[in-house]
């Protein structure tokens, strides 16, 4: 097929050397890849690079972060995340495979027709994986595979995120040229990458007065019952209630990108308590011992019928992550239910998993840190609201005190829903939590932290981000339309160490 994009007949501009295959130089440094211009690209094989197009300012991009074989290679909006960074492993003779640090594949050109979409597959060390970097103007360069002689091309001179990947005869055009930026040596002067907010001076320690509407955010931001982490590389991942649980990610905690299901192929072992239906609920996401940790519930509206089930995965991504097992069911004859999961470590390396909606409140249970899962038959009451609308516990340490976040009252009614995000605390991970008036939360207290407010309705299901910059606060709140959205909030804590929004 042509298109304007690619005419059959396009002459290439005048060129002082034929296309030739670029000798490459071992130093200590890297291997220096040699070119006609004095702005000659260096390629270290220890280092990692963003390859940003010159037509789109784009950058080449596992797309929605997978790590299956045939897995599509796009552009995407420059993020510098593991998904978009590419390490150089020779294979002699001035040829390369091009692996994902994301993933460890390779790119891959399944065949020599012009249009071919760029894949990912396991690192097989043939031609079809094999690149050399051929010299453009300004530095760039152009990435030729060797089984098909042909140029990596985005199609049809796409600037759009998402647009396709390919291969197309060498014209050295802006769509075939490609910046190699190394990671270190600062960004793309023409593609910048959105900055993280500097960190407060100082944290707060008085309360506005009156609460602040959640900060600015980006993309997809549609969310309920979200949970945020920050992964070792600097990026978060973002898990919530959605068909086998939505995933999120972003780079500045501002901008969002969906980034597919934790159980794009189903999750078969809830659906007895879903009823079959595909939603999964409330998920806690974590980081210990090398892995991601998903805890998720699987229920019905206003039943007790419910399960909590354990996943975890090596990147945090769609479709790596493995089912562990059931952790605690409920049933009609308990007077808990099992939803709302949150997992917490302690001091002293103890994994505790609170949970809990409505009946008699908020329970919690002992994990066992090797498996993940339950430890011993034994369940405690952490708060309570006398059968009262309590649920989604979230616990965290900060100083002296493990400070129990809850959400009172009533979601999942649009603009009408009444959620209000309290706060309790205790010396022991195990309670009792009280109050700042000293009421015990397993009799009603609760110190509120966040409400209605103006447009904002409804925020509640909260979870606590502890990043280099402060706490957050995580919610979702209604919209006037009924809407769920992302809410953050900074926190700052007052002279007797009580949080509050900012």
């Amino acid at each position: 097929m042509t298109s304007p994009a690619h005419p059959p007949r396009r002459s290439r501009a005048p060129r002082r050397v034929a296309l030739i295959a670029l000798l490459a130089t071992v130093t200590a440094a890297g291997v220096a890849v040699a070119t006609r211009s004095a702005s000659a690209a260096v390629v270290d094989p220890a280092a990692s690079y963003v390859l940003v197009n010159r037509n789109s300012g784009k950058a080449l991009d596992v797309y929605n972060l997978a790590t299956t074989d045939g897995a599509a290679i796009n552009q995407y909006a420059r993020n510098d995340g593991a998904w978009q960074q590419w390490k150089f492993l020779d294979s002699g003779g001035g040829w390369y495979r091009v692996q994902s640090v994301h993933s460890g594949k390779v790119l891959d050109l399944p065949t020599t027709a012009d249009g071919v979409q760029l894949v990912q597959n396991t690192d097989r060390n043939d031609a079809r994986q094999q690149f050399r970097l051929a010299d453009s103007a300004g530095g760039l360069v152009r990435l030729i595979n060797r089984n098909s002689g042909k140029a990596l091309d985005v199609w049809q001179w796409s600037t759009a995120d998402g647009a396709m990947v390919s291969q197309y005869q060498d014209l050295d055009g802006a769509n075939q040229q490609w910046q190699l930026v190394r990671l270190g040596a600062g960004p793309s002067p023409t593609t910048p990458t959105p900055s993280t907010p500097a960190p407060p001076s100082t944290t707060p320690t008085v309360p506005p007065p009156a609460y602040p509407g959640p900060g600015a955010v980006s993309g997809a931001t549609g969310t309920h019952d979200p949970t945020m982490l920050k992964t070792p590389q600097g990026t978060y991942i973002v898990a919530q209630t959605g068909d086998n649980i939505r995933l999120t990610t972003s780079t500045d905690r501002t901008t969002f990108r969906a980034a597919g299901a934790a159980f794009p192929n189903g999750a078969p072992w809830t659906t007895a308590y879903t009823g079959g239906s595909r939603n999964l609920w409330a998920p806690d996401i974590s980081y210990h011992n090398g892995q991601y940790y998903l805890y998720y519930s699987a229920s019905t509206f206003g039943s007790n019928r419910s399960a909590i089930f354990l996943a975890t995965s090596p990147t945090g991504a769609s479709g790596t992550w493995t089912n562990r097992g059931l952790v605690i069911e409920s049933s009609t004859s308990n007077n808990y239910n099992a939803i709302d999961p949150n997992l917490i470590v302690d001091d002293a390396g103890r994994w505790w998993l609170n949970f809990g909606s409505f009946w008699s409140g908020l329970q919690q249970i002992a994990l066992n840190p090797s498996t993940g899962l339950r430890a011993d038959s034994g369940i405690r009451l952490i708060a309570g609201r006398n059968g009262g609308a309590i649920e989604a516990p979230h616990m965290i340490k900060r100083g002296s005190y493990y400070y129990l976040w809850v959400s009172f009252d009533r979601c999942c009614q649009g603009a009408a829903s009444t959620y209000r995000i309290m706060v309790g605390r205790s010396a022991s991970p195990n309670g009792p939590f009280v109050d700042r008036n000293g009421v015990a939360m397993n009799s009603g207290g609760g110190t509120q932290v966040l409400a209605g407010h103006g447009d904002i309705h409804g925020p509640g299901h909260q979870a606590v981000l502890r990043d280099t910059d402060g706490d957050l606060l995580v919610y979702h709140y209604y919209a006037n339309n009924g809407a769920s959205l992302l809410g953050l909030n900074r926190l700052g804590y007052d002279s007797a160490g009580w949080p509050f929004v900012y």
